[in-house]
């Protein structure tokens, strides 16, 4: 008895020996998975960065040269008028002197600017129509309606300049492009919605009522927690969803295995209390990510008027976004979903007028635009 009772030790031993190395074993492994998706991750960020920087030195340049044609253009320009400018105050200067000398208190030699005259009166009238014949010449010359801007090729580069601008601002924010080339038709579900949930005809949005319906008591409608489920679920691909929750104080949504409690205790059929959910919850100006009933307290301030719900299968990735600004809210990794997921939404009660506005399912062709 005695032999076997230690032969028994040892094999208990050797094989908790063997789960221990197959524990150690896999916690090195998830080490250094984390370590790869680290360096993939800042790889990644690295590379963006570098685009980034690319873009910004060649919108930098491109800025460069163009302030350089202008700056080029206006000092040829200002240049030009400097010199009729100079030509004006010669002349300007010119006519000050004969008039200060009386036109004749001055030599006029032979050879100078004016014939030679017997007398003086014809001499002051030949310089007076010498002068007033330059002065002539020098205004037309120096016409400041000679000297123009380029209006047309000025339009132009402004013109090219905010169509670039709207180019720039039509790819971005690029993750709402990318995400919304994600978007998914979705409708509710009304077999489980909770009686005291009015689904629209067009199953798009839910709408708390004091009034406990008179609807069927399916097995999948929730009857304790202001639930209700989209009529379709997904298993494969990438998928996002844009919600109107403008107006409300109080609403909870995210998305779901089929698997979520329906009935029975509250706490088990709220979104993100259990395995099987994951969801943002917004109250009174504060937003909470949930799952497993592990509460994430989120740094936003900002009340949102159009929430973003993203899933990834294949990294297996629940993401939330203020879909105003593309703000992200938070991210849950499950790793590998092991069913279908529903998206799912909460309204919440009425509190007394403030919170009466319905969750909407904003369609596709409205999220687009």
């Amino acid at each position: 008895m005695k032999a076997q009772s230690e032969e028994m030790k040892v094999t208990v031993q050797e094989r908790l020996t063997r789960q221990k190395e197959a524990v150690a074993c896999r916690m090195k492994k998830l080490d250094a998975k984390q370590n790869e998706i680290k360096k993939k991750y800042s790889a990644i960020r690295e590379n963006i960065e570098r685009k980034y920087e690319e873009m910004r030195r060649v919108l930098e340049e491109d800025c460069r040269i163009t302030l350089s044609l202008l700056e080029m253009e206006e000092k040829a320009t200002v240049q030009a008028l400097d010199g009729f400018t100079e030509r004006n105050c010669a002349v300007l200067s010119e006519i000050e002197f004969r008039l200060s000398e009386g036109l004749m208190d001055s030599d006029v030699q032979s050879g100078d600017l004016v014939p030679e005259f017997e007398d003086r009166t014809g001499l002051i009238c030949s310089l007076a129509l010498w002068l007033a014949a330059r002065v002539e010449d020098l205004l037309k010359v120096t016409d400041p309606g000679l000297v123009r801007l380029d209006e047309v090729k000025a339009e132009q580069i402004l013109d090219r300049t905010n169509n670039l601008l709207l180019f720039i601002r039509s790819q971005t924010p690029i993750v709402k492009r990318l995400l919304k080339s994600c978007l998914a038709e979705v409708t509710l579900d009304p077999t489980t919605a909770h009686p005291k949930l009015i689904i629209s005809p067009t199953q798009d949005s839910a709408t708390f009522t004091s009034l406990w319906q008179d609807v069927p008591d399916y097995e999948g409608r929730f009857d304790t927690t202001l639930n209700v489920l989209s009529l379709q679920s997904w298993d494969t691909g990438r998928h996002y969803w844009e919600l109107d929750v403008k107006g409300k104080v109080y609403w909870e949504l995210g998305l779901t295995y089929p698997s979520i409690p329906r009935k029975g205790r509250q706490e088990d059929c709220w979104l993100g209390r259990r395995d099987e959910s994951w969801c943002v919850e917004f109250f009174d100006g504060d937003y909470t990510a949930w799952h497993g009933g592990k509460a994430h307290p989120l740094p936003v301030c900002t009340q949102f008027n159009h929430i973003g719900v993203f899933c990834s299968f294949p990294a297996g990735l629940v993401m939330f976004f203020g879909e105003d600004s593309m703000t992200p809210l938070f991210a849950f990794c499950a790793g590998t979903f092991t069913d279908r997921l529903h998206l799912a939404l909460c309204p919440g009660h009425d509190l007394q007028g403030s919170n009466s506005q319905p969750i909407k399912i904003c369609n596709t062709s409205q999220a687009k635009s």
